[in-house]
């Protein structure tokens, strides 16, 4: 084979100018009016379909009525304070009532009736407190007023207040022995509301979860079975101390292995250095 001739095509090849890139084309104009209109068109359906399902406005009741009554009972020296709290549904701005009447009524009879602005969600009343052993039970009632043209709908929801019945242990002091008996059992705490059991729901519940215990927070809360319409549980736990003829305070066989009645027993020692 020649050199030369081989030598002399590579020389050619090289001083060959570099072949150019191709020259870019000019966009679609087509595509993209495409691509566009599809937008335009998934924009429409998704806008239509958000107008279509969203809900029809309902309109609002004309008079607003009393609601969700639920009454708060504490012990205020030889008195119950009852707080009846209550809420009001939502209606038209002129369907809001001219005033609220609160009726407290208790198994005694006794009915207190109170009137309040329309703007307040509570009332408080009082009532004799029961002896102990005894209860007092009633019911809390709350309506709206919308002058006398417009019936008057009352929501009422009944409520009980228990004390326990501590027992006394007399004991002759004829020896040192006896100087330590207890004399005074004393029953902590004093009092509780206690939810009636309407329908038998917690009862029913113990029954089904025996021997689980039905508080999450003894004497606060409750399984929901076990709670009632204030909100407050429908059983009640109570600790039994001694008070010793020298002052000592001791718990009972019956308060002991309890914590609820350990952490009891430690504020009642505490109120006792106050």
């Amino acid at each position: 084979m020649n050199p030369e001739v081989i030598v002399g095509t590579i020389r050619r090849r090289r001083r060959s100018p570099p072949k150019l890139p191709d020259t870019p084309q000019p966009p679609n104009v087509r595509n993209w009016v495409v691509y566009l209109a599809l937008t335009v068109l998934l924009t429409a359906l998704m806008f239509n379909g958000y107008l279509t399902d969203r809900p029809a406005t309902l309109p609002l009741p004309p008079l607003s009525q009393a609601a969700d009554v639920r009454s708060t009972i504490r012990e205020a020296a030889d008195s119950l304070q009852i707080v009846v709290g209550w809420d009001l549904t939502l209606s038209a701005p002129e369907g809001v009532p001219d005033s609220v009447r609160v009726s407290v009524i208790s198994g005694s009879a006794d009915t207190l009736t109170l009137i309040q602005p329309s703007s307040a969600l509570a009332d408080t009343a009082y009532l004799p407190a029961p002896v102990a052993g005894g209860r007092v039970a009633g019911i809390s009632c709350v309506s709206a007023q919308h002058g006398e043209a417009h019936p008057v709908e009352e929501v009422c929801t009944p409520w009980q207040y228990v004390r326990p019945l501590a027992s006394a242990v007399a004991a002759p002091a004829t020896s040192p022995a006896a100087a330590a008996i207890e004399t005074r059992i004393v029953i902590q705490p004093r009092g509780l509301q206690v939810d009636p059991d309407i329908g038998g729901k917690c009862a029913e519940w113990q029954r089904s979860h025996d021997p689980d215990s039905v508080w999450i927070e003894v004497n606060e809360t409750a399984v929901p079975e076990c709670t009632g319409p204030n909100r407050k549980p429908t059983v009640a736990q109570f600790c039994a101390f001694a008070v010793m003829r020298d002052g000592r305070r001791l718990k009972t066989r019956n308060s002991t292995n309890s914590r609820y009645c350990e952490e009891l027993f430690a504020e009642w020692i505490r109120e006792r250095y106050s």
